[in-house]
This record gives C-alpha cells, sequence and structure tokens, in this order.
C-alpha cells in the first residue's frame, strides 16, 4: 500500500510511503492493546457515571461509547498512517468528569448542541494555525517535564496496587525485570502473559457478567441554548486544550516526532462535529496512551512505533463495535492488573522524559517545576494539573531569564 503523492505539500504534511504490514510486531500489538484498555479502564466508568446522573437511556450510553470510539478510531488510525508517526486520539476524560455535575441540569439535546459548539472552536484553533504557534514557543526542556509530570501519576500506581493485592503485582514486577533483563523486546508482552496467568491463579478474572451485544447508534437533533453553551460548550472546549492538546502535543515532542499540531487539532475538532449528535462529548489528542505508543516499549525502532497507535485504533475501533460489552470486559480484569501493566508500559517514556528535560542546564529549574506541579495532580478552576504544570514552568523560565538578563 503507497500513500498518494502530494508533491504541494510541505515535508512535515507530506504522507510518507506505508509499509503497514512489514512495520507491525507483537510489540506493537501489545502496545496498541494496551494504550486502549489504559484508556478504556481509566475513565469509562465517568461517562456511565454522568449518563446516569442524567437519566440518560442504556441505549443513549451505549451510542456515546460507539460514538466516541469510532472517532477514535478512524482520527487515530488515518492520522498515524498519514504523518508515519504514533498518534493516538482519545476521548476528554476531564470532559467526562464535567458532565458529570454538569449534563443533569440542561435537556440532553440542549448537551448535544454544546458539544457542537465546542467541536467548532476546537476546529477553528486547529485550521487557523494558533495552535502550532503557541507549541513552538514552549522550551523542549519544559515540554519533556511535561510529559515526564503527566506519566508519573500514572506510573506510581503499581505501587499503590501492590498495596491491595501484593502477590499479582510482585508478581507480575518481578517477571518484568527478569523479562527485562534476559528479552527486553518481550517485557511487556510477557508481563501481561504473566500477569493475566497470576490473576487466574489468584481467582481474580471474573467473566460472570460479559455479554456479546453490538452498539447502535442514537441520532438526537441537537438544540442550542446560552445555558449549556456556558455550563457545558466553553467549559470543554477550555479542558480539552489545556488538559489533553497540550500535554498531547508536548508527548509527540518530547519523543522527537515533528508532526504539525494544527491538523491533528482541526480533524479531532471535525470528528468531534460530526459524532456530537450521536453522543460524542469530544475526542483530542491523547497524553499518557499516546505515551505507550510513542515509548521505546511500542517498537525498538522509532520509526516503526506509528503501527502501535494503528493497532491501538483497530481495538478502538472493535471495542466500539461492540460498546454495549466493553465495560463488562474491563470489569473482568482486576484493576491491579490494568493499572500495573500501563504503569510498566510508561517507564521507559517517564526516563526519557526526565533525561531530556535535565539536558539543557538554563532550562533545568523550569523543568523541575513543570514537574512537581504537573506530577502533583493539582486542579483549579476545574483545569488539570497539566496546563497548570506548564503555566508554571513557562513563568518560571521567563523570570529567572530576566532576572539574568
Amino acid at each position: 500500500m503507497t500513500a498518494p503523492s502530494s508533491p504541494d505539500l510541505p515535508a512535515s504534511v507530506r504522507p510518507a510511503p506505508l509499509r503497514p504490514l512489514a512495520d507491525t510486531s507483537v510489540a506493537t500489538i501489545v502496545a496498541g492493546f494496551v494504550a486502549m484498555m489504559t484508556g478504556y479502564t481509566s475513565s469509562l466508568v465517568l461517562m456511565f457515571q454522568a449518563g446516569q446522573a442524567a437519566h440518560l437511556t442504556d441505549a443513549q450510553i451505549s451510542s456515546w461509547i460507539w460514538a466516541l470510539s469510532i472517532g477514535m478510531a478512524v482520527t487515530t488510525i488515518g492520522l498515524s498512517l498519514w504523518f508515519r508517526a504514533p498518534t493516538v486520539v482519545a476521548w476528554s476524560t476531564p470532559g467526562a468528569a464535567l458532565l458529570i455535575s454538569s449534563l443533569p441540569h440542561v435537556p440532553y439535546a440542549e448537551a448535544i448542541g454544546a458539544y457542537i459548539v465546542c467541536a467548532l472552536l476546537l476546529t477553528a484553533v486547529g485550521l487557523t494555525g494558533w495552535f502550532d504557534t503557541l507549541m513552538k514557543r514552549i522550551p523542549a526542556g519544559i515540554a519533556a517535564a511535561l510529559l515526564a509530570g503527566i506519566l508519573f501519576e500514572i506510573g506510581i500506581e503499581i505501587f499503590h496496587a501492590a498495596q491491595v493485592q501484593t502477590p499479582l503485582v510482585l508478581t507480575m514486577f518481578f517477571a518484568y525485570l527478569l523479562m527485562k533483563r534476559f528479552m527486553p523486546r518481550y517485557a511487556i508482552v510477557g508481563t501481561l502473559v504473566v500477569g493475566i496467568a497470576a490473576a487466574a491463579a489468584l481467582g481474580l478474572l471474573d467473566f460472570s457478567h460479559f455479554r456479546v451485544a453490538v452498539a447502535k447508534p442514537v441520532f438526537t437533533m441537537p438544540a442550542f441554548s446560552v445555558q449549556a453553551i456556558v455550563s457545558i460548550g466553553i467549559p470543554l472546549f477550555v479542558v480539552a486544550m489545556a488538559s489533553q492538546n497540550v500535554p498531547g502535543i508536548a508527548v509527540i515532542r518530547a519523543d522527537g516526532y515533528d508532526t504539525p499540531s494544527s491538523p491533528l487539532i482541526a480533524t479531532t475538532g471535525l470528528a468531534s462535529l460530526l459524532l456530537a449528535p450521536f453522543g460524542s462529548h469530544g475526542i483530542n489528542l491523547a497524553a499518557i496512551t499516546a505515551a505507550i505508543c510513542t515509548g521505546p516499549h511500542a517498537h525498538e525502532d522509532r520509526n516503526k512505533r506509528y503501527m502501535a497507535a494503528v493497532w491501538c485504533g483497530i481495538f478502538y475501533l472493535i471495542a466500539g463495535i461492540f460498546g454495549a460489552t466493553i465495560a463488562a470486559l474491563f470489569a473482568a480484569f482486576p484493576q491491579a492488573l490494568v493499572v500495573s501493566i500501563a504503569a510498566l508500559a510508561l517507564f521507559g517514556s517517564i526516563m526519557s522524559g526526565l533525561t531530556n528535560a535535565m539536558q539543557n542546564p538554563k532550562e533545568r529549574e523550569a523543568a523541575l517545576v513543570t514537574f512537581m506541579v504537573t506530577a502533583s495532580g493539582l486542579t483549579l478552576l476545574s483545569i488539570g494539573a497539566a496546563f497548570w504544570g506548564l503555566v508554571a514552568g513557562v513563568l518560571t523560565q521567563v523570570v529567572l531569564n530576566a532576572r539574568k538578563a
């Protein structure tokens, strides 16, 4: 398969020749699966909680998951193949959390209208190129520290899980060390297999509530109101940009990919616009799940890691088709297994982020502040720590440079 030639496009956005079959390995498939599994298990419950609070029907909630999954699948696969770089798209987790409190207070049709307004704003930001201009002004050390801080919170979950499921987690941890020592290429693959076997031996797998059902999209005619736009649309846009797209681009940059951000933001905005009537509250660039696909565990050759994102997209597609059963599937696995394999898969990216953050002596203090604020989990004005870590780091860099001038 060869991508269509585009001689008039700049090199950064010109599609590269594709060799998807040649570039696939067991590591890329597992990385894609782990990324998908991490994304769903981390916040799927938030959407069920928001949907139930707003008294949505099971069909509407299933359609919501279907719309998000299909949008993430198509954009993740398409953008990763087009740019030959791992580009993972996810739903807005902070947005889902926001909807728990705001969705019950507006009619569902007006909430759909607010989703459309948010999608239009995201598309406009992408098409104008404003986001690219902003990201080019962020120092490389601060971007790397932002990545490390985002991932640190997930990385330490393995040690929290060890307090709850000690035998399972310790088995996985030592299996990882041994695999890393003797078969580093298959460390995550082997650890996942060992983890599932250990969970089965400990009686922690529960498929009693698992059932197979195909999701059916439910169309809702949007309505528009100032109340819904102010309480849902604008806040969704802010958290999508501050808590998702900014760290998402930072992850891509920190791992050495120069994919332009504007086409990514515009594409996710357009996909969100098309899928909003089916319940999608918006898709955007992923950060934590993206790091699983951009890191060394995905493939030893960084030029072939894009296939990890493609496989993630394929698993998104499967999950979307069977959206009504996805929660029951993930509920069958113990939470300790899920968070532990995700943490181990991110070790390489955390190390890379910390190393790159401290390379430039002039940026070290600002990078440290960025890392600490981001890793703290600070939330102000309903905006997550990633945004405030970036703000704190940039302010530190500006103040220190001004002082030395």
